[in-house]
């Protein structure tokens, strides 16, 4: 489970480091810095599949997300973005900064480049802990004896030692935390608008993950009908729609979702349901997989839901996290109570701002985790 979220320079995060739970509740103010916190955990999920620098361009570029106030760069640093979490059992950390001057002969000069990486066993980065450290192009690995040895050919700027290094023999803690970290799940985009690939029916297979746009509903409900909590299931739809069910149709390979309402003479397909129904079904669908992920995040699953079905969701964020963490970024405060209530041990982050600097209402320097970055 992770345990900590670490990151300094990233929009208004100039420097946010956070104990996180099994249920994990981010709130705050529009504007505190919620979505920046929810884009600082798709984007150590994107080193794990070397999409770190495609993922900032898409931002803007490093100069578009680095923090731009006061302290940017202190005295005796270099510019840098970094992020990082550690878990009961692994950490990882990067640092991003601003390449040289680049030649007349590339067009991508302002890439940012990785400058280090860590990879360590445990909570905390020492010198004893490390597995694997990367210092621009240079990789070390810690081998069985315990000393180090270096990866034969250097490092491109632009790949993450996360992605690219795939020896079982020599780095097999990188292995396993890779797949790791590309096993999160993020949900931010369920679509439900008219033309919503849910809903038209969709070719139908045994679904362990909901897409993340939700395109693959009827499969992904189908699957949890079959080998998953079907139970839990049912027991999510009766309350949000008491007397209600779902039945999964197969017409031709293509399945079709659609939900009994009691005193309607036929059942709705999900071309007639509206944004918060569909949505919440959705959600469904996405919190109760036969496969959970080690992480599961939501951003703002409120969006749409008419407020009687913020209840019902709460409390089946609150089961889901039973089994599997869950960090839910919401500024709904029926939704906070209710996940508050039903969970064992939440944990409330609220966001603030300050001189456009996000911090965490209550959370003084010396309560923060320990937390120390890797050398350039």
């Amino acid at each position: 489970m992770l345990r900590v979220l670490a990151v300094q320079n990233y929009r208004s995060l100039q420097r946010v480091v956070l104990p996180l739970g099994r249920l994990t509740i981010v709130t705050g103010a529009n504007g505190s810095g919620k979505s920046s916190l929810y884009r600082v955990l798709r984007l150590l999920r994107d080193f794990s599949r070397n999409g770190a620098v495609a993922a900032l361009a898409k931002e803007g570029g490093l100069d578009s997300t680095l923090w731009a106030g006061e302290g940017r760069t202190p005295k005796g640093e270099r510019l840098a973005l970094r992020v990082g979490f550690a878990g009961d059992d692994f950490g990882y950390a990067a640092d991003l900064g601003i390449p040289p001057p680049a030649g007349p002969n590339t067009l991508f000069g302002r890439d940012p480049e990785i400058k280090a990486e860590a990879v360590w066993a445990g909570p905390v980065l020492r010198a004893s802990t490390a597995l694997a450290d990367r210092r621009g192009a240079v990789v070390r690995l810690r081998g069985e004896s315990n000393g180090w040895g270096m990866v034969p050919h250097p490092m491109k700027p632009f790949d993450s030692m996360l992605s690219e290094i795939s020896d079982p023999q020599r780095a097999p803690d990188l292995l396993v935390l890779r797949d790791r970290i590309r096993g999160w799940r993020f949900y931010d985009h369920l679509r439900t608008d008219s033309d919503a690939p849910a809903r038209a029916p969709q070719i139908g297979t045994r679904t362990m993950a909901l897409a993340h746009d939700g395109a693959d509903v009827a499969a992904a409900l189908q699957t949890i009908l079959e080998i998953g909590d079907t139970e839990a299931l049912n027991e999510a739809v009766d309350q949000a729609f008491p007397g209600s069910h779902i039945e999964i149709v197969n017409r031709d390979g293509r399945f079709e979702l659609l939900l009994h309402q009691p005193g309607l003479l036929r059942p709705l397909g999900t071309a007639e349901l509206s944004d918060g129904t569909l949505r919440y079904l959705l959600l469904t669908a996405a919190l109760l997989s036969p496969r959970p992920p080690e992480l599961l995040v939501l951003n703002e699953p409120e969006t749409s839901l008419h407020p009687e079905l913020l209840s019902p969701l709460g409390r089946l964020i609150a089961g889901v996290s039973e089994r599997t963490q869950v960090v839910v970024v919401t500024h709904a405060e029926e939704l906070v109570g209710v996940m508050e209530e039903y969970a064992t041990d939440p944990y409330l982050i609220e966001l603030v701002k300050e001189l456009g600097a996000t911090g965490v209402a209550g959370l003084r320097p010396l309560e923060e985790p320990a937390w120390y970055w890797p050398d350039r």
